[in-house]
């Protein structure tokens, strides 16, 4: 295979489109794993017994090992081929999923979930970092965005292809269906793809790699067992205190670095630093709503997979309904007052949403969800868009990096925050007097758990006070995420800036590799 530069002109190639097609098949699947999982994992914590705590695990593990690792990958394929590398993500990516489909207890999972982490942060930066290589200026961007589109249309189809798959197979199905297409991707990449790289890229720091992943995996670790041991015992303040002295060292590194894999000086820009945080919170709201949605759908409501799937819908027809017309809203008002608008009603549903009790049915759970997608799209890619068009030209592709990074990391303690909060109001609530200590433990580590006990015990007491429990831990879930909402919806009416419509744009493949949601809802 003959390797080209990065700016060498091979637009005419006929195998263009074939291989956009192979490209656009990896990001589905990165994209709809995204969301397969959630709702996946009520299964998973009946057959395998798996607390809370673990489920936030099985979720956490794919995407704090994506945020450490994302950065490092896009080096390492600019520096050793950028088809080599993609193609080594497939291929781990599919190693991950055989082992997850094969696992039999709540830690192979997450070992799995893990080596999954690590094959998609090399492909998501890589997939995107091939096409200027395929394409020349006309048709790159057409390109750009036919394969964001695929990883925001892989959010959707998650929950549905997993509630179907739930429906007609076992739980590791979810894990299996991305075998095939990781397969065809490895096959397309390498009779298809062009090999280019970049040698002048900065070299991969694998001690601020370690510093990364370290002080992420031990904030989410204390974060978790917080509820379990309690937010004051010396082991939690141990990690939470380890946790900031690494990241302290990882700045000081950076900081001291001529050429940082991690630029933090884009921080010190205003622009940049608030629409990354309005969009880091958004990502922290969505990926906590889809780790408590589903548990709600299935043990409270009785929904199997597939219906939960479906029920999940109006919050992603919402999100991608905004997304599409976030563009003509931000040219007529600016960003900061779309962006700022869209955090009041994302602010709105998380106050709605938190008036939910066990009487209501699923209608008043899809307006609330519905408002969510308005907010959550409106919001993410005007705030993503802004951000890149604050950087000059020759930063852009830093500053995406470090947005991706960013909004993962939210991600990531999105869900392990929001459910170790969930965890410690269900706790507190459930009433399992009168139960024998083993019962009593598997019904205190989840709804799911508590239903499988009065099942097998014949209390239907025990089960209305789970389902109690649990509506009062998400209500409070949904009212802090309200709250989080309308305290960023003010910051960002008052201190946002708002550049003319007319102000140039950042480059559009960096554009929309940053505002494609393709993280959403781990």
């Amino acid at each position: 295979m003959v390797t080209v530069t990065q700016h060498e002109d091979t637009r005419r190639d006929p195998r263009r489109w074939w291989a956009l097609g192979a490209l656009v098949a990896s990001m589905l699947v990165l994209g709809f794993d995204m969301t397969i999982l959630n709702v996946a994992l009520p299964t998973m914590a009946r057959d395998l017994g798996a607390s809370t705590g673990q489920q936030q695990w099985m979720a956490d593990a794919y995407v704090v090992v994506f945020a450490s690792l994302m950065l490092p990958a896009g080096l390492l394929g600019d520096r050793f081929g950028r088809r080599r590398m993609l193609i080594t993500g497939l291929a781990i990516f599919l190693a991950g999923s055989l082992l997850g489909a094969l696992a039999g207890d709540v830690t192979p999972v997450v070992v799995a979930r893990g080596v999954m982490g690590i094959g998609g942060a090399l492909v998501m930066p890589l997939a995107l970092a091939v096409l200027p290589s395929l394409f020349g200026p006309d048709e790159r961007t057409k390109a750009v965005g036919a394969v964001s589109a695929a990883s925001a249309l892989g959010l959707p189809l998650g929950p549905i292809i997993g509630g179907w798959l739930l429906n007609h197979f076992w739980w590791g199905s979810v894990f299996l269906v991305n075998v095939p297409m990781a397969a065809i991707g490895i096959a397309a990449c390498v009779f298809l793809l062009p090999e280019t790289r970049d040698p002048a890229s900065p070299k991969v720091d694998a001690v601020s790699t370690a510093l990364t992943a370290a002080g992420l995996s031990i904030l989410i670790y204390a974060i978790i067992e917080a509820p379990h041991r309690g937010w004051g015992d010396p082991l939690i303040l141990a990690f939470f205190a380890g946790s900031a002295a690494l990241v302290a060292l990882l700045v000081a590194r950076e900081r001291r670095s001529a050429r940082p894999m991690l630029d933090l000086s884009l921080l010190t820009q205003r622009g940049f630093l608030l629409n990354t945080l309005a969009a880091t919170l958004v990502m922290f709201v969505l990926s906590g709503l889809m780790f408590v949605l589903p548990q709600y759908l299935q043990a409270v409501l009785g929904q199997d997979a597939l219906a939960t799937g479906v029920r999940l819908l109006p919050m992603m027809a919402g999100l991608l309904v905004a997304a599409k017309g976030a563009g003509p809203l931000v040219g007529k008002f600016g960003p900061r007052a779309v962006v700022s608008a869209a955090l009041v009603a994302l602010a709105f549903a998380g106050f709605l949403g938190s008036r939910t009790t066990v009487g209501d049915g699923y209608g008043f759970t899809a307006l609330w969800l519905s408002v969510a997608g308005l907010g959550f799209g409106f919001a993410v890619v005007p705030a993503m868009s802004a951000a890149l068009g604050t950087l000059p030209r020759d930063r852009a592709g830093s500053g995406s990096g470090l947005l991706m990074t960013v909004r993962q990391v939210g991600s990531a303690i999105g869900i392990a925050l929001l459910g170790s909060l969930l965890a410690s109001a269900y706790g507190g609530r459930l009433d399992t007097s009168g139960l024998p200590h083993a019962a009593a433990t598997t019904a205190g580590d989840s709804v799911i758990g508590a239903h499988v006990v009065a099942a097998r015990l014949g209390d239907h007491a025990l089960a209305a006070s789970a389902d109690a429990a649990y509506l009062h831990g998400m209500d409070l879930v949904l009212l802090v995420t309200g709250i989080a909402a309308l305290v960023t919806a003010l910051l960002a009416a008052a201190l946002l800036p708002n550049p003319a419509p007319a102000a140039p744009p950042a480059p559009a493949e960096d554009t929309a590799m940053a505002a494609a949601p393709a993280d959403a809802g781990q």
